[in-house]
């Protein structure tokens, strides 16, 4: 791979004329497994060339709680990937998802004083530093500031002010922070894997690149993705980002109240979750019956379908209500017109839809990646909807055209190396 991170043709019977992009990596490191999707990025499109995912060993709630098995764990992945884009990845710059209950989320704002002038991008960079100068906990790190809307005077609503004239320029933005010991392991885990960090992007972030569209994001859409270990939320409206949680429940808690509901080994229940789950028991027949297995020796039981589904709904109106209940705090559920996606692994448990609607009262839907190319077979699936937006996320990066702070990597590179 030559010094500007473009894909070199490796293999003897590929086109020589074929255009080449830059190299994206996404590497989505979960509680339940780890996926790299690999974009190659051009000037009209972005390219999936290859994907790699691979069970999760040493991540707890989005935490890495066991670092040696982590980092074995993204090799593997990294591995696969390598393989099915046939290109090395060995001194790429990657970007990793970050996710878990430590992460923070809250709306803070700026003022700067312009002077009945015209407005300069520097009184942008300035405004965001005031609205970022805010208070936190020491063991928090920021890792996103998200302009909301700008004002000038008493115009409101503003996109972009460069070129406006005004006394005083206003800004409302998201601050994203996440607790620093958690940063570190994760960094250090994709070091000691031999990839270098471009960014660390909230998943919820990530996700909704890859599933969103710009009408759902200005209408009002709250975007749902429920992982392994945490579901995380992101509202939009107006075009921006409102609002965002963390939640510590995820697919892996419906997984373990099988598993102790129906006294079977945690892979069995996974098994029976996936073969035989759903969200709503009552639509279930009576009559019909699945063999757990138990553990030893022993003869597997028989137990009714709707049992297991039971368990797995109870769970699920645990979830999607905790979420109802954080729209509802928030003060942006009214504001939700576009309706409610979901994504993420259990976003495939039969019938989710249905319960959805009902307890948010709000069109639903299931978020599968889209906007991108190539192999796309590959990556049809809301498992890999946080994978794929990661590529999304770095796309806009190469193009320049996301109006994020200056330097953030360069800061988080300088805080991360302070702890290590």
């Amino acid at each position: 791979m030559d010094e500007n991170n473009e894909i070199e043709p490796v293999m003897a019977d590929r086109d020589d004329e074929r255009e080449y992009g830059e190299l994206v990596v996404g590497l989505d490191i979960g509680t339940t497994k780890i996926c790299c999707t690999v974009g190659e990025v051009f000037d009209d499109r972005v390219d999936v060339i290859g994907t790699g995912t691979v069970p999760s060993q040493g991540v707890r709630k989005g935490v890495v709680v066991n670092i040696e098995s982590t980092v074995n764990s993204i090799k593997q992945a990294i591995r696969l990937a390598e393989e099915d884009a046939d290109c090395d990845l060995s001194s790429t710059y990657v970007y990793v998802g970050i996710a878990g209950n430590h992460i923070k989320g809250f709306n803070s704002p700026g003022i700067v004083a312009v002077n009945n002038r015209e407005i300069k991008q520097s009184d942008i960079d300035d405004v965001i530093t005031a609205a970022r100068t805010v208070k936190i906990s020491e063991n928090q790190r920021v890792i996103h500031v998200m302009p909301q809307e700008y004002m000038v005077d008493d115009h409101t609503g503003i996109q972009n002010p460069v070129g406006m004239t005004g006394v005083r320029l206003v800004t409302n933005v998201h601050i994203v922070t996440a607790d620093i010991g958690a940063v570190h392991n994760l960094v250090t885990c994709c070091n000691k894997a031999g990839l270098e960090v471009a960014e660390l992007v909230l998943e919820s972030i990530a996700s909704a690149n890859a599933v969103l569209s710009s009408d759902e994001m200005e209408l009002g859409v709250a975007l749902v993705d429920i992982g392994g270990g945490t579901t995380d939320m992101a509202v939009f409206c107006d075009g921006t980002i409102r609002h965002t949680r963390e939640i510590a429940l995820g697919g892996h808690n419906l997984t373990n109240d099988l598993s102790v509901g129906l006294r079977t080994p945690l892979q069995e229940a996974e098994r029976l979750k996936e073969d035989y789950g759903g969200a709503i028991a009552s639509i279930i027949k009576p009559n019909l019956v699945v063999d757990v297995p138990t553990v030893g020796d022993r003869e597997p039981r028989k137990v009714t379908q709707k049992v297991l589904v039971d368990i797995l709904e109870a769970r699920m109106i645990e979830i999607l209500e905790m979420i109802d209940r954080e729209l509802v705090a928030s003060g942006q559920k009214n504001k939700i017109n576009g309706g409610v996606v979901i994504t993420g692994g259990t976003a495939l448990l039969a019938n989710l839809v249905d319960l959805a609607e009902q307890i948010f009262d709000l069109p639903v839907r299931i978020g599968y990646p889209a906007g991108v190319g190539g192999k796309v077979e590959d990556i049809h699936s809301p498992r890999c909807t946080t994978a794929v937006g990661l590529v999304m996320f770095g796309r806009d990066k190469v193009r320049g055209s996301q109006n994020r702070e200056p330097s953030a990597i360069d800061k988080l590179k300088g805080w991360v190396r302070k702890i290590m």
